[in-house]
Parts: structure tokens; C-alpha cells; sequence
């Protein structure tokens, strides 16, 4: 056999092999992030082009001179080569520097970091609402309806699990506020002033996200009562909380862990609408009012901000999942 053929036999190594899998694994996570990233600034970028019409003209309004339009086209670059815009764009992100509000000439960034706490706050109560009473709700179910008991309980969660999950939050948010605002006059529909405020715009987030993650819990829960492992903590005559909490509960929550870190990310895009219904000073009202003044600079920088959040948080649910459950470095190889 010749050289040639002996080299046309053997596999080349693959590049990266011999290195540590947790290494591999931070490698995959920070190219796939690095492109979406990408993708997400050139996708914000060419809006403000894709756009029909002049952003300019609609932002000052159609009583403003055509002088004054050119001049602000300038003062923006909007008149160089789009190369050149993009260049001038990538260059300012990586400063920190958003653009200017083409209404009110406040800095894009001073804007965001005005109402991304309260846009923080609503989506983190939310989610940590939906946890606190999917988790129980899930566990409870799973228990109650395993090896086919309880046939009734079960049609009765998954009903009304099924119905609470596919009903959009702001249509929640608006059932809330007539009743509790409107009719019982029990809770403020508006706002954020004080800690009442909060109750109906964090159900509202919370009660869908809520209901899907309770069926997935009690579905894995099912499926995880059933295992060996179970039945080996029974025959040891562990008491039913021990096996229930401490054996039952951790790996039914491991499936549960991927499907939070996406209703966390779907949650902080829900803000959106659920800001709107309830005056909330966050950035979901703030992008629909840019949206409508065509105040583009602003609506680009808060869409990336929405993208970059919902970006890192599955990066960091995939992170979470490694450490829990190492095997998935090795299937991921």
C-alpha cells in the first residue's frame, strides 16, 4: 500500500476532539450566540431601510421643510453609502451608542436604561409567579393521576391547562382589568407607583406560561414515578415525601428547566403587549409608542435589547441543563 492510499484510509482526526467536552460545549454556545447575535444587529439595521417611506419626513412631521428634513438626513449619515451606515452602526453598538431619539433627541441608551427596570421587574415576577405555582401544581397532578388514577383530575387539569396556556396574556390582562378594575374596583389598572399595581400585569404574564409548565411537570412526573429508581425507594420503604421530593421531583424538573428558560424568553417578549394594556412605564409601551411616532432610532435599540435577552437566556438554559445533566455534552458530540 502506498503512502497515498495509507493516507486515503486513515480519518483525519477532527480538530477540537482531544479537548475537554465542557470547552467544546462553551465553543458551540459562543459561535451559535456570535451569529445570532449578528443576525439580530443587521436585522435591527436594515429595518429603518426596509421601511416604505422617509423615517425622517414621518418622525418630523409633514409641516417640517424639506431643509430641515435633508439636514437631519445628514446629521443621521443617512445619505452615505449603506455600506457605510452599517460600518458606522456596528461601530457605535460596540461604544454603546444606541443613536438619538429622532422626537425627543435623548440618547437611545439613556431611553432603554430609564425603562428597562420596570420592564426587568414585570417579566422576573411573572416568571418567578409562574414557577412558584406551576411547580406544586405540576408535582400535585402528577402524583394524584399516576398509573391512571384519578381519571377525572386528570381530564379536569389538562382542560383547563390546555385552555389557560392558549389564551394570549393581554386578553387576561384585559379580563383582569374589568373585573377587578373596572367592576370590583379591588386592584389599579395602571402604572406602577405602588406595589397593588403590580398584582394584575404580573398575573396577567404569569397565568399562561403558568398553566403549560404545570402540564409538562405532571406529565414528567408521571413518566418518572414510574422508573426503577422508584420502585427502589419504595421496596426501602422510604416515606412518600422523600421519595416524592427528593428522588421524584429533580429529574421530572430537568425537562421542565428547558421549557422555563423558553417561557422566560417568551415572557420578556409578552411584556410587549401586557405594558400596553396596563400603562405599564416599560419598554414594551415605549416601543409601541416609537413604533407609532416612527421614531426608529429608539424601536431599533429596544428591539435589540429584547433580542439580546431572549438570546442570552438560552444560552444560559443550556448552560443550566449541562450542569445538571452532564450526559448531554457527550450526546451533543
Amino acid at each position: 500500500m502506498t503512502v497515498a492510499e495509507t493516507a486515503a484510509v486513515v480519518p483525519a482526526p477532527r480538530v477540537g476532539r482531544s479537548a475537554h467536552p465542557w470547552v467544546r460545549f462553551a465553543l458551540r454556545r459562543l459561535g451559535r450566540l456570535a451569529v445570532s447575535l449578528w443576525v439580530l444587529v443587521t436585522a435591527a439595521f436594515l429595518m429603518i431601510h426596509l421601511i416604505p417611506g422617509d423615517p425622517v419626513r414621518g418622525a418630523l412631521g409633514s409641516t417640517a421643510t424639506p431643509e430641515l428634513v435633508e439636514a437631519k438626513r445628514e446629521s443621521l449619515g443617512l445619505n452615505d453609502p449603506l455600506w457605510a451606515q452599517y460600518a458606522h452602526y456596528l461601530k457605535g453598538l460596540f461604544s454603546g451608542d444606541f443613536g438619538t431619539s429622532l422626537i425627543s433627541q435623548t440618547a437611545t441608551s439613556d431611553v432603554i436604561a430609564q425603562r428597562l427596570p420596570a420592564t426587568l421587574a414585570l417579566a422576573a415576577l411573572g416568571f418567578l409567579l409562574a414557577i412558584a405555582v406551576a411547580v406544586p401544581l405540576g408535582v400535585a397532578a402528577g402524583v394524584l393521576t399516576r398509573r391512571g388514577h384519578g381519571r377525572r383530575t386528570e381530564l379536569g387539569f389538562t382542560t383547563t391547562s390546555v385552555v389557560l396556556g392558549t389564551i394570549p396574556d393581554f386578553m387576561v390582562g384585559v379580563a383582569l382589568v374589568y373585573v377587578f378594575g373596572v367592576r370590583l374596583d379591588l386592584l389599579p389598572v395602571a402604572g406602577n407607583d405602588t406595589a397593588a399595581a403590580y398584582v394584575l400585569p404580573v398575573i396577567s404574564l404569569a397565568i399562561g406560561p403558568a398553566a403549560i409548565l404545570a402540564r409538562i411537570i405532571r406529565i414528567e412526573m408521571v413518566t418518572t414515578l414510574q422508573a426503577d429508581f422508584i420502585r427502589t425507594a419504595r421496596a426501602k420503604r422510604l416515606p412518600s415525601s422523600r421519595v416524592y421530593l427528593s428522588h421524584a421531583l429533580p429529574n421530572a424538573l430537568t425537562a421542565a428547566l428547558t421549557l422555563s428558560g423558553l417561557l422566560l424568553g417568551s415572557m420578556v417578549a409578552g411584556t410587549v403587549l401586557v405594558e400596553n394594556v396596563f400603562a405599564w412605564p416599560g419598554l414594551g409601551s415605549t416601543i409601541v409608542s416609537s413604533i407609532l411616532n416612527k421614531d426608529y432610532p429608539v424601536v431599533q435599540g429596544i428591539i435589540l435589547m429584547y433580542g439580546i435577552g431572549v438570546l442570552l437566556i438560552n444560552t444560559l438554559v443550556d448552560i443550566a441543563l449541562a450542569l445538571l445533566d452532564p450526559r448531554s455534552l457527550i450526546r451533543e458530540d
